[in-house]
């Protein structure tokens, strides 16, 4: 039998503090704490709903974050 995966760490951070920040200074906030992965999306993006640890996904409209979620 193979051992169980344990799920990829992430950062202890709270989305909703990354909300109102240009885009740019967002991302780079967001790597300084520890995130892998960062995206940038536009409002109403088409996106899939796997959820992937350790990844930050910022909605952003006129360089500003409006949305932030885990995953």
């Amino acid at each position: 039998m193979s051992p169980l995966s344990t799920p990829s760490s992430q950062p202890d951070d709270a989305p909703e503090a990354y909300v109102g920040l240009d885009a740019a200074g967002a991302e780079r906030l967001a790597r300084e704490r520890g995130w892998t992965t960062v995206r940038a999306l536009a409002p109403g993006s088409i996106i899939t709903m796997e959820y992937l640890a350790g990844r930050l996904n910022f909605e952003v409209d006129k360089d500003t974050v409006i949305r932030c979620w885990k995953g």
